[in-house]
């Protein structure tokens, strides 16, 4: 494991990436959002490309905020109706960054926040103090996201975090993946041909506000129907019901598959769900629509507004603790 600079905030912070290597894989992070900046792997030949969308230096980051490239998502990935919920006897009000709702933590999540960083036994710890009433939420969080490469090369990324006051929790990553890469023509795969698996049966409707509207809803019969190997397409922005539900450790869920190269990504998680996001809002500078598929691990939206949904409330006698698993591979 290895750290250079990367670049400097308009405040004078320094930026780190930190790279990690295992069987073939290479990743980097950055210490500004817990980026996942680049993650390398092989094809069925050998060859080694980028399968994650990212940009070479800080301000191709620092210009897109609004598309989470890699980052670290919290206080509370995806929205929350209306930017505010109930807690106990009291109402928290949140910013309204995404039409009414609040979105991935507000208007500075941990998606735009700097991170400590130090190695821990071959592996990266990002930590950080989310202080109490930042961004809305309330509690002290102390909260930590670890990364490391097991001897398969597999990427894990594991959560922890502890409050001094109940709260809301609830984090991942928005790593778009195009397993494609770019070819010798210098043109990237389209990712609407991966292939995608998910043991999901249910998933949250949403209404035009991308909230759920209702109960969780079957996928048989319909186009998010993943169980069995399917092209992704376009046009899903929807958070899959996983049937595996919460685990104490990951469990596998799912795969997305490119038939040109052969890299495969299999992903477990101990979340309950996934949100899928082909990105089709993407401008063409540099990315245009459907370049990548989002794959993020994580409780319900707006799971504090919905007791039948899993729980994201983090007392101060608990220890929040996720965790998920990216396997790439290939096939022959």
């Amino acid at each position: 494991m290895r750290s250079e600079e990367f670049g400097t905030l308009d405040d004078g912070t320094t930026v780190h990436r930190w790279t990690l290597e295992s069987a073939g894989v290479r990743v980097r992070v950055l210490t500004y959002g817990g980026i996942v900046q680049s993650a390398e792997a092989p094809d069925r030949q050998g060859d080694t490309a980028e399968v994650v969308l990212g940009f070479p230096s800080l301000k191709g980051y620092l210009d897109a905020p609004g598309f989470y490239f890699g980052a670290l998502v919290g206080r509370y990935a995806n929205r929350i109706a209306g930017g505010r919920f109930e807690l106990g006897e009291r109402t928290y009000h949140l910013a309204h960054n995404d039409g009414e709702n609040s979105l991935h933590g507000g208007e500075r999540g941990f998606d735009k926040r700097m991170w400590e960083a130090e190695e821990v036994d071959g592996a990266l710890r990002l930590s950080r103090v989310s202080p109490h009433g930042e961004e809305g939420f309330p509690g002290r969080l102390e909260v930590s996201a670890t990364y490391s490469l097991d001897e398969n090369g597999a990427l894990h990324i594991a959560y922890e975090a502890v409050s001094d006051a109940p709260t809301v929790v609830n984090l991942t990553n928005h790593s778009y993946f195009n397993l494609g890469g770019v070819g010798p023509d210098g043109v990237r795969r389209d990712a609407r041909e991966h292939e995608l698996r998910l043991v999901a049966s249910r998933l949250t409707m949403p209404g035009e506000d991308r909230i759920p509207t209702g109960e969780p809803a079957e996928v048989a019969g319909t186009r998010f129907d993943f169980r069995a190997h399917r092209p992704v397409g376009s046009g899903i922005d929807h958070n899959f019901v996983l049937d595996k539900g919460v685990t104490p450790v990951p469990e596998e869920f799912g795969e997305l598959y490119d038939a040109g190269s052969g890299r495969t990504l299999t992903v477990s998680t101990t979340e309950p769900g996934v949100h899928v996001y082909t990105a089709d809002h993407f401008g063409g500078d540099p990315y245009g629509p459907c370049d990548g598929v989002a794959l993020e691990t994580q409780h319900f939206p707006d799971s504090p507004n919905r007791p039948d949904f899993p729980s994201a409330v983090l007392s101060p006698d608990e220890v929040y603790l996720s965790e998920t698993v990216y396997a790439l591979g290939v096939r022959a």
